[in-house]
């Protein structure tokens, strides 16, 4: 993109002369799109952010990339940490300024700047580039919201801390954030969801008065499911997640008993949080898309052939959310682990039954 920019051909300097012109006017949306299809590509994005001007001082290509890459010259220099931070929108945007000289309206523009100078040099080949439209997502949202959001950076993955992998993410900390374009562009909108109990919390969360709010008792017409309660192991010693007691040997060892008389009494698939087994074939969930597809492809080959799999995925919470809430909706953080593990729970148990001609066995197997 450098050299596009600052070598262009003839063909591309005369696109990027008619682009920063436009951008003169003040043009900042490009395309013959209609609103609907603008609104649905930045559902994120505020409407006076798609209607401002591009800043000046990034309405040229060239300078806009030398934006670009002294923020991700920065973003390298906040992964050079030994420790986990976490930070809010505005101290970070106060930092990007101090270190790399870039305000926030100059990252507010980075999605929109990219997307022109894309389309301009008729970029067809959009994957090489997916990697700096992540960078300039990032800042958009980082420039556009002072709250709800919280920027992570973990040095490590907490299973192997002595290897180095740094990962900075920023997380929404507000769900409504998501669903206020929905609201305002739509006069009737209905949530339906099987597990969206305890239905009570969902509107604080969310931010939105229900007109009409119904819970209905699920109906079956045949005995296809078997929910089990498991508080002890076959040592009657207690079975726990809690962070106190993952660790000791006796509940590992019951947890992994538990899961291997599982394995060899179950005709199909199984999913479960732990640890790799012997008797069937093992898929584990990663963060990375096409894994996890591959993953999930063979583990329904598995038991589709009789061998039968174990599928191991992860039910978390992030911590980083329950201040915001307390401090924002007066959530306080109890109700809010309460309501998130029933709902984790009810998502995974709601996996096994998707169709008429399903069964399944569902084991929680924690003495809370």
């Amino acid at each position: 993109m450098t050299s596009l920019c600052i070598s262009p051909t003839a063909t591309d300097a005369g696109r990027l002369r008619t682009e920063y012109n436009r951008l003169i006017e003040c043009f900042a949306q490009r395309g013959d799109l209609p609103i609907t299809d603008n609104w649905l590509a930045n559902p994120a994005l505020p409407d006076h952010i798609l209607r401002e001007a591009v800043l000046g001082n990034i309405r040229k290509a060239e300078h806009f990339v030398a934006v670009l890459r002294r923020f991700v010259q920065y973003l390298k220099n906040r992964l050079q940490t030994e420790n986990v931070e976490t930070e809010g929108p505005v101290n970070f945007v106060v930092s990007v300024y101090s270190q790399a000289g870039i305000d926030q309206k100059m990252l507010k523009f980075c999605y929109d700047r990219l997307h022109s100078l894309m389309l301009t040099l008729e970029i067809t080949d959009t994957d090489e580039f997916l990697h700096i439209q992540k960078v300039c997502d990032f800042a958009t949202l980082v420039g556009t919201y002072t709250s709800g959001f919280s920027i992570i950076i973990e040095p490590y993955d907490q299973r192997m801390p002595h290897i180095p992998d740094p990962v900075m993410q920023l997380t929404c900390l507000d769900a409504s954030l998501a669903i206020k374009p929905v609201f305002d562009r739509f006069q009737s909108v209905i949530i339906t969801s099987g597990t969206l109990s305890p239905i009570d919390l969902y509107p604080r969360l969310l931010n939105f008065n229900p007109v009409i709010s119904r819970s209905f008792k699920m109906s079956l017409t045949r005995d296809c499911i078997c929910p089990m309660v498991l508080t002890r192991g076959s040592d009657q010693l207690p079975v726990s997640t809690k962070f106190d007691m993952r660790g000791d040997p006796g509940v590992v060892r019951n947890y992994g008993r538990l899961l291997l008389e599982m394995v060899t009494a179950v005709p199909d698939g199984i999913v479960c949080f732990f640890e790799v087994m012997q008797h069937k074939l093992v898929f584990i969930e990663t963060q990375d898309v096409v894994e996890t597809t591959l993953a999930l492809d063979n583990y329904r080959r598995a038991y589709d052939c009789g061998r039968g799999a174990v599928f191991f995925s992860v039910a978390r919470i992030l911590t980083a959310r329950l201040k915001y809430l307390k401090d924002t909706f007066q959530i306080k953080e109890g109700d809010f682990l309460t309501f998130d593990a029933l709902r984790q729970a009810a998502q995974c148990v709601g996996r096994v039954i998707r169709s008429k001609a399903d069964y399944g066995l569902m084991i929680f197997a924690d003495k809370k």
